[in-house]
């Protein structure tokens, strides 16, 4: 089978990546949700490990009080004298950071805090000199950079670098040197069908920086019938042999013209060649097969990664595949082996803080199974949720009505809230759903109680930047105590989840 693209599927934006040896390591930003930052690391450009996250603690990320689509955006990972750097910002706190760490695979550093505007930082190290390379959000400043001292996080003087080639709203830089030329690139046209990457060149890291003649140098903005869009917000790296490629982000719209994705922003993989002194992406597109020579082995043709997969009965804890919605209150989270054990809170999906576990949904075509052991009290619910953000998600819950313990299939978009089916069940019963394409049927014990369309869970209806996460939730919602509560008070009923099965249902993505 022939490496195809996305490398990352699902909800995997702004793709950062950096070499060391003949191994590569990438970080995508993670927004409102926690751990924050994950990181990947990979051989071949293709087959992605996920290796945990930079931002694992809540002295390192509280986005307890974030917006839908707050939180961390754009990373920039670096190598550079045997200590690994992420740069990011904090929208909802503290603004721009780095972090460190000597094996990207453990521990990462508290955040040093760098006080610039804007967004989407870069660091470009330069003989012992480290350049700070940012985007204002200001278009009359646009790009600015700054020597700093990453250890310190202090800056020198500022100075405008860049104000946009076609676009002054210039977003994403990141600063390179090949053959003695320095290479700015830009995400430029919005983050959205309109995107692109462009690149300039000079003979100085700080500029005056040229425009490339050809750009953009990636769109897929002039066709809107392709399967790929939106495009941009690339890094480049070299391989072991000196070969360049680049990652970027990209969506794949469903529907039709003019479409929409429900699965995110995803990871994309295309060679770089250069000509004239000007990096070149083939046809200005990322390819769907990546069929020429990829450094490394060959990859694996028929070994699912965890992304893709998801086979848990919790015993070992969470998984690097799973996330939380925003930094959770731990003690609503048992990892036993038993199962994974849920304390619902008072809130609801509605609502920050709820108890909810999900992963990315990384496939159009695939099957969700969760084994539940549920006991509610009125007003208590636990299920299996499809979550966008807090006023687009569909949920398959227990809970009671009239006194009768029943499975309920329940859609929210925007205001309005709709419960579709529902049907007794056991104590223990299992909670489904098959996803395609243009469907989700949710699933009571092998049986097909209802379904809905993915279309409502997109970005283009509920706006923002990730993409749909699938996993167990439980609530309190009928004003119970949260988590297990003191003396004073009585304990929610807990949810226990025995098993949660994700996988794939066809052989593409």
């Amino acid at each position: 089978m022939t490496p195809s693209n996305p490398v990352l599927s699902g909800f995997h934006p702004d793709p950062s990546i950096c070499r060391v040896d003949e191994t590569f390591y990438l970080a995508t930003s993670s927004f409102e949700s926690f751990p924050g930052l994950p990181l990947y690391r990979s051989e071949n450009l293709v087959d992605w490990e996920p290796i945990g996250h930079a931002l694992t603690r809540e002295s390192q990320l509280d986005t307890r009080e974030a917006r839908d689509s707050g939180g961390i955006f754009a990373p920039t990972l670096r190598h550079h004298e045997g200590t690994f750097y992420l740069t990011s910002t904090n929208t909802s706190g503290g603004g721009h950071f780095v972090v460190t760490a000597d094996d990207p695979a453990g521990e990462w550093s508290e955040p040093t805090y760098v006080d610039a505007p804007g967004i989407d930082p870069d660091l470009f190290w330069d003989g012992d000199t480290c350049y700070f390379t940012y985007f204002t959000t200001d278009t009359d400043r646009g790009i600015e950079q700054a020597e700093i001292d990453p250890e310190t996080g202090e800056l020198g003087e500022r100075r405008t670098v860049w104000t946009g080639h076609e676009d002054p709203h210039a977003e994403a830089p990141h600063i390179y040197e090949r053959d003695g030329t320095y290479y700015l690139v830009v995400a430029e046209g919005g983050t959205h069908t309109g995107h692109s990457a462009v690149v300039a060149r000079s003979d100085e890291p700080t500029g005056p920086f040229d425009p490339c003649p050809d750009n953009p140098v990636l769109t897929h903005r002039d066709d809107f019938y392709r399967d790929v869009h939106a495009t941009g917000h690339a890094d480049l790296v070299t391989d072991a042999d000196g070969n360049w490629w680049l990652v970027c982000l990209g969506i794949r719209p469903r529907g039709g013209f003019p479409g929409w994705h429900h699965l995110g922003r995803e990871t994309f993989v295309a060679p770089v060649s250069w000509d004239d002194g000007w990096p070149v992406v083939e046809n200005r597109e990322i390819p769907a097969e990546l069929d020429g020579e990829l450094p490394g082995p060959s990859p694996e043709d028929d070994e699912l990664t965890p992304v893709e997969r998801t086979d848990t009965d919790f015993a070992g804890g969470r998984d690097h595949e799973w996330l939380y919605r925003r930094t959770p209150d731990c003690e609503r989270y048992d990892f036993t082996d038993d199962g994974l054990v849920l304390w619902g809170g008072p809130e609801t999906l509605e609502e920050k803080g709820v108890t909810f576990l999900g992963r990315r949904q990384t496939n159009f075509d695939c099957r969700v199974r969760a084994d539940l052991v549920f006991d509610p009290d009125p007003g208590e619910e636990a299920g299996l949720a499809l979550v966008m953000d807090r006023e687009h998600h569909y949920e398959i819950g227990v809970g009671l009505a009239d006194g009768d313990r029943v499975a309920v299939v329940r859609v929210t978009v925007g205001d309005a809230t709709d419960e579709l089916a529902s049907v007794p069940v056991d104590e223990r019963v299992t909670l489904g759903v098959d996803a395609e394409t243009e469907a989700y049927e949710f699933v009571v014990d092998g049986e097909v109680l209802a379904d809905a369309r993915p279309k409502y869970l997109s970005t283009e209806v509920a706006g923002g930047f990730t993409g749909v996460v699938v996993g167990p939730y439980a609530t309190g919602a009928g004003g119970r105590t949260s988590g297990r509560g003191d003396g004073a008070n009585p304990v929610t009923n807990p949810a226990r989840v025995e098993r949660f099965v994700y996988e794939p249902t066809s052989d593409t993505r």
